[in-house]
C-alpha cells in the first residue's frame, strides 16, 4: 500500500507546448531505469493514457477533479501509484487552466495542489529568448501554493539559444531540468480529436515511444527530475485509497447456487479505446466476469454475455468495418430486445443507431448518426431523467462531451440524461436495458452505477 510515492507534475503554459512529449518520455526514460512508474494524466482524455500505458507497462488513470470530485484525486492517485517507485502526472491545457467558469477547478494547478507534488514546466522556447525568464516568473508566482521547481525547455532551436534562455532563467532561480531540441521523430499524428490512439497504430506508436524515451534520456537530468519527485512528502491528509471494493460486501447480491458470475462484454479494439480503467475494476469488484471483445473483428459476443458495456472510441473512422461485421451487429441488436443492460457512451451511443454516416449499423436505437462539422466538447453537469439500468432517476453526475457527430434525433421519448450545465436540454436513449449517451462519465464518482448495472446482468 502506498504511503508517500515520489511523484512530479508535467506541465506548460499552455497547450501544445509538449508536454505529452516530455511526460510519456519521462515515464519511459524512468522505466528503462528499472523503475516501476504509475502513470497519471489530467482531465478526461483518454489518448494520452494509451502513450502512457506504453511507456510503462501500467494501465494509464486520470485525475479528474470536475469529474471525480477534489476529495477523490489523492485516493485515486493512491490506488494507481500502489507498488511503484515514482509517478508521473501529465497535466491538461495550461497550468492554471480549468473548467470554464469554475476557477481552479480540474486545472493541473489544482491536482498538484491536492497530490502535493511538485511541477515541472514544459516551456515551448521557439519563439523566444529573454522573454522566457518573465513568463517562467509569473507562473512560478501566480499561486503561492503551486511548487513549480523547475523548466524543460522544448523546441530549442541551438547552442546560443539555450544559452540565452538559460542566462536569462537564471534572474528567476528556477532549476532548468532539460533541454530539448527541435525535432520531427517524436511526432504523433493527429485528427479531429487529437492524437491517433495507440490501439490505431501498432509498431508505430511503440517506435513513437522509444523516441520520446531516448529524447528526454539524452536531453534531461533525469536524476534531478527524481530527487524532485522525491522532495514531495506525504499526500496532504494522508488519505486512504481509493477501491474498488469499497462497498460493503453485505450491499452485494449473492450468487445464487450454482449460477456463475454474470459476464459483462466489454467492447475493445482500435475503434473503442475510451475506456477508464476503474470501470472494469469496479463491475469486477460488484461480481461481475469482464470480457474484452473487438467489435470490427470478432462475429459473435463472448459465450454468456448477461450485459454489454459500449465506450467511446472513432466508430466514424471504423464505420466501414463495423457496418460490414453484420453478424455481431444482429447479436448485439438480439442482446438488447430480449432487454439485457447496455450502457453505451458516445462511440457506442453511435454503433447502436441505425446508422452512421449512411452505414448499417446495430439498429437498436431509432436515430440516425452522422459526422458534423461543429466539435462539441466540455464538461456537463447531467441528472438521470429516469430508471435505467445504469442509474437511478434524479442520479446526478457529471460527465464529459468530445466529440465531431451528431445525432438524430438527440434524445428519445425516454432520455438518458437531463444536462444542468452548460445549457439545460434532454439527451440521449433509455429503452429497455439501453442506457445510450453522449455522456462520458467516471464511475468512481458514483460507484453505485457499476453495482446497478451488475445486478441487473443477474436479474434480466
Amino acid at each position: 500500500m502506498v504511503t508517500s510515492v515520489p511523484r512530479l507534475v508535467v506541465a506548460a503554459p499552455a497547450s501544445g507546448s509538449g508536454k505529452t512529449t516530455v511526460a510519456t518520455g519521462l515515464m519511459a526514460a524512468l522505466a528503462a531505469r528499472g523503475l516501476a512508474v504509475s502513470p497519471h494524466k489530467v482531465g478526461p482524455d483518454y489518448i494520452d493514457p494509451g502513450y502512457h500505458a506504453l511507456a510503462t507497462g501500467r494501465a494509464g488513470r486520470n485525475l479528474d477533479a470536475y469529474l471525480c470530485g477534489p476529495s477523490l484525486i489523492a485516493p485515486l492517485f493512491r490506488h494507481g501509484a500502489d507498488g511503484c517507485d515514482i509517478a508521473v502526472v501529465e497535466g491538461v491545457m495550461g497550468l492554471y487552466d480549468g473548467a470554464a467558469g469554475e476557477g481552479e477547478l480540474a486545472s493541473t494547478a489544482q491536482v498538484a495542489k491536492l497530490l502535493g507534488a511538485p511541477v515541472v514546466l514544459v516551456v515551448d522556447a521557439s519563439a523566444q529568448s529573454r522573454s522566457v525568464a518573465a513568463l517562467v516568473h509569473g507562473f512560478v508566482s501566480w499561486d503561492p501554493q503551486v511548487r513549480v521547481g523547475g523548466v524543460i525547455l522544448n523546441k530549442v532551436g541551438s547552442d546560443r539559444h539555450e544559452g540565452l534562455l538559460r542566462e536569462a532563467l537564471e534572474s528567476v532561480g528556477v532549476p532548468v531540468f532539460g533541454v530539448l531540441r527541435r525535432t520531427d521523430r517524436v511526432g504523433v499524428p493527429s485528427r479531429h480529436l487529437g492524437l491517433v490512439p495507440v490501439a490505431e497504430r501498432g509498431s508505430a506508436a511503440v517506435d513513437a515511444v522509444s523516441a520520446m524515451g531516448a529524447l528526454v534520456s539524452q536531453g534531461c537530468d533525469l536524476d534531478g527530475l527524481v530527487a524532485l519527485a522525491r522532495s514531495a512528502g506525504p499526500l496532504p491528509g494522508d488519505p486512504a485509497p481509493w477501491t474498488p471494493g469499497e462497498f460493503p460486501a453485505h450491499d452485494r447480491p449473492a450468487h445464487p447456487v450454482g449460477k456463475p458470475r454474470p459476464r459483462v462484454a466489454l467492447a475493445g479494439g482500435a475503434a473503442f479505446t475510451f475506456s477508464y480503467a476503474e470501470h472494469a475494476e469496479l463491475l469486477t469488484a460488484a461480481g461481475a466476469e469482464v470480457a474484452v471483445f473487438d467489435p470490427r473483428r470478432d462475429e459473435e459476443l463472448p459465450d454468456g454475455t448477461d450485459g454489454l458495456v459500449i465506450g467511446g472510441g472513432f466508430p466514424e473512422v471504423y464505420a466501414e468495418e463495423l457496418s460490414a461485421n453484420e453478424p455481431l451487429r444482429q447479436a448485439v441488436a438480439r442482446l438488447a430486445e430480449r432487454g439485457a443492460p447496455v450502457a453505451a457512451e458516445c462511440a457506442g451511443l453511435l454503433y447502436l443507431c441505425r446508422e452512421l454516416d449512411g452505414l448499417p449499423m446495430c439498429g437498436v436505437l431509432d436515430a440516425s448518426a452522422r459526422m458534423a462539422e461543429r466539435l462539441t466538447l466540455g464538461y456537463r453537469d447531467a441528472v438521470a431523467v429516469g430508471d435505467s439500468a445504469l442509474a437511478a432517476a434524479g442520479t446526478r453526475m457529471r460527465g464529459h462531451e468530445f466529440h465531431r457527430t451528431a445525432v438524430e434525433p438527440g434524445a428519445g421519448a425516454a432520455p438518458a440524461w437531463g444536462m444542468r450545465v452548460p445549457e439545460r436540454r434532454l439527451e440521449g436513449f433509455v429503452q429497455r436495458g439501453v442506457h445510450a449517451s453522449y455522456l462520458h462519465t467516471h464511475w468512481a464518482s458514483e460507484p453505485g452505477v457499476a453495482r446497478r448495472f451488475v445486478e441487473r446482468c443477474r436479474t434480466s
